[in-house]
Parts: C-alpha cells; sequence; structure tokens
C-alpha cells in the first residue's frame, strides 16, 4: 500500500506541474490559431469524465503519443506502463484517443505491472488508442489547473 500513496502522491505533484505546461503552451497556440483555446473540455452526457480536445499546435508542444491497448491472454488486456496514471486515491485511469487530438479519461483495473507493460482485468477494449506520452497535461486540462 505503501507504494501506491508514494506513486500518488508523485502523481498527484506531476499534475500540477503539467498543468501548468499546458497553461504555458497557451500563449503561442492563442496567437497561431486566430485567439482559439489551445484546449477545450466539453463534459461528457452522463458520466464523470469530459472531453479534451487540443488544436495541432498544442499536441504537438504537449508531445501526446499514443499506442493501442493489445490482449494479453484470455481475458486480459495489456498497454505501456506510461499510459497508467493514479488518482490520490490509488484509482487508475488512461486517456483514450476516440479521434484525433480528442482525448477522454478511461477507468482501468491494473493487475499487475510486468517491466514496461501494464496487465488490465479491466478498461478499454482492444485496439483502442491510448495515450502513453502527454497524459499528466490532459488531466490538468480536464480539470483545468492553472498556474498562478
Amino acid at each position: 500500500m505503501t507504494n501506491v500513496r508514494q506513486r500518488s502522491r508523485v502523481v498527484t505533484t506531476v499534475l500540477v506541474i503539467a498543468a501548468a505546461t499546458v497553461s504555458a503552451c497557451g500563449g503561442s497556440s492563442n496567437e497561431e490559431n486566430g485567439g482559439g483555446e489551445p484546449a477545450t473540455v466539453e463534459p461528457v452526457k452522463g458520466t464523470d469524465v469530459s472531453r479534451v480536445s487540443l488544436t495541432a499546435q498544442a499536441a504537438k508542444r504537449l508531445g501526446i503519443e499514443t499506442a493501442r491497448v493489445a490482449r494479453h491472454g484470455a481475458r486480459q488486456t495489456v498497454v505501456p506502463y506510461g499510459a497508467v496514471l493514479y488518482t490520490a486515491n490509488g484509482s487508475t485511469f488512461t486517456y483514450t484517443s476516440p479521434e484525433p487530438r480528442v482525448y477522454v479519461r478511461a477507468g482501468i483495473r491494473v493487475v499487475r505491472i510486468d517491466g514496461a507493460q501494464a496487465i488490465l482485468s479491466s478498461g478499454p477494449p482492444v485496439g483502442t488508442d491510448i495515450v502513453t506520452v502527454g497524459s499528466q497535461e490532459l488531466y490538468g486540462s480536464e480539470y483545468e489547473v492553472e498556474e498562478d
């Protein structure tokens, strides 16, 4: 349990720092895109998650990278460990990418970490695009955490 608590503290700190990065990318993106916001956040009806959409410039500056959920055995799936994020209470989630530059948070259940892979008992289906780099910044955007 200590390991999960340590990860939660680290993730929380990273998320606050990452949110500042998203805010910082707003200046040039606003100018280059005619005053548009670098990220827009829309609640997904009937859920507690939001849809985060980035401009092309914001996605590039954040270095967003994706991979696909793969099958692992008969009933499990696998994702790169870099796609796994932890909440303060130890829950796990990842960001899916249902279309280019659009991201939606999805809960996952991690069975174990095997090197650079996380073996899941539940989460997005096989073949779903998930974010492997830039998730922390998306989380900061979703919760509109900004630098003071």
